[in-house]
């Protein structure tokens, strides 16, 4: 039995936010736009009842307090959030807190005491202007605890979008870094969705086709941000990539994302692609030692044949095209974003409790985990 949720609404393709304005004005009077530090909000904030609330960069305890505490004040009867990945991710965690009377940190998991989230929260219509973390569709939100020097998700069906808009034109203006760092999230959600054991017929399409269109336009958005074909698919395969991780889950890749994401104050997606590679290469290596007959390998193979075009190709090319791109694209390794020797034994045993690991295709062990991360420096 498989089950499957995804956004209320989606409205994807070129000039679906022209829109935004009929459906919020479908949804209530009262806004709160939670909008990115160059997002382009004019077209909403010219009401009388609605407010708009800036802010940048992934979301930590402090930026989701001060984000519930403006909500508060507004009462607002739909929440919109409008910027990246990370500004989707804030709106949620905003709209799902503002209505009871607790801190982020009752429900954020591991962390946190990890208490069910409000059942009564405003819609929220999520406009994603990277293409990336496919938070429009998601139902959690990370939220990053310097303190601790980690990153945990609030997660409930609350944090829902009841309207995801995607619309590639908003993604132009994208500098090549956010484009190289977030397109490669997206296909990471991909390959991980498809690759995990919890992967099911109603996900693996959705996977597949995102894979599909990011192994094909990620490099060339890069390397040309006018391109709008290129956009539009990278657009979609952050979207799909959001509806399979939502319902399959993820991998390796996305468990160390998490331990490193909260020491190190990087982007997420440049976490990702910086050990997207090594972490492939091991899942394989692993499984050809384990199960070299299993459906593990089967489906990096068929991950591989989408990425390098070729029917043919075998697992391990799955690594190799993907270092390839992760080299194009210009990611920096885990030393330049500030990993030291001293850090890995820590990071892995972090990475080896966090969710997504569990999801792996095959398990890796703690110094398995380690050598990926030296792999990644």
């Amino acid at each position: 039995m498989w089950t499957f949720a995804t956004a209320g609404r989606v409205v994807a393709g070129p000039g679906a936010s022209d829109g935004v304005p009929d459906v919020v004005a479908g949804l209530g009077r009262r806004v709160l736009v939670v909008a990115g530090g160059h997002a382009d909000v004019d077209a909403l904030a010219g009401g009388d009842e609605v407010t708009v609330w800036r802010h940048r960069g992934e979301p930590t305890v402090e930026d989701v307090r001060a984000g519930v505490a403006r909500a508060r004040e507004v009462r607002p009867d739909v929440v919109v959030g409008w910027g990246g990945g990370s500004v989707v991710d804030t709106a949620k965690a905003v709209a799902a807190l503002c209505r009871g009377d607790g801190d982020v940190l009752d429900h954020l998991e591991v962390v946190g005491a990890g208490r069910p989230l409000p059942a009564d929260a405003p819609p929220v219509v999520a406009v994603p202007t990277t293409a990336g973390t496919g938070a429009e569709v998601t139902a959690n939100a990370p939220v990053r605890v310097p303190e601790r020097g980690v990153k945990a998700s609030l997660r409930g069906r609350t944090l829902q979008p009841a309207v995801a808009v995607v619309d590639p034109v908003l993604t132009l203006g994208c500098p090549p870094d956010v484009t190289a760092s977030s397109g490669a999230d997206a296909l990471t959600q991909c390959l991980e969705a498809f690759t995990t054991p919890r992967a099911t017929p109603l996900t693996d399409p959705l996977a597949r086709e995102g894979l599909r269109r990011a192994a094909r336009s990620l490099v060339r958005a890069h390397a040309h941000g006018d391109d709008l074909a290129a956009r539009t698919d990278m657009a979609l395969a952050a979207l799909l990539s959001g509806m399979a991780l939502a319902n399959a889950g993820l991998g390796a890749v996305h468990g160390l994302a998490a331990a490193l994401g909260g020491r190190l104050g990087a982007p997420h997606g440049e976490v990702c692609a910086a050990v997207l590679a090594a972490t492939t290469e091991a899942n394989v290596r692993a499984l050809r030692r384990t199960d070299p007959d299993g459906a593990g390998l089967r489906r990096y193979a068929e991950a591989a044949a989408v990425l390098t075009g070729r029917a043919s190709a075998r697992p391990e090319d799955a690594a190799a095209w993907l270092g390839d791109a992760v080299g194009t694209l210009g990611v920096r390794g885990l030393a330049a974003l500030g990993l030291g020797e001293d850090d890995v034994p820590e990071v892995a045993r972090a990475a080896l409790a966090a969710s997504s690991t569990r999801a792996n295709p095959v398990a890796l062990g703690e110094d398995e985990l380690a050598d990926v991360l030296r792999a990644s420096a």
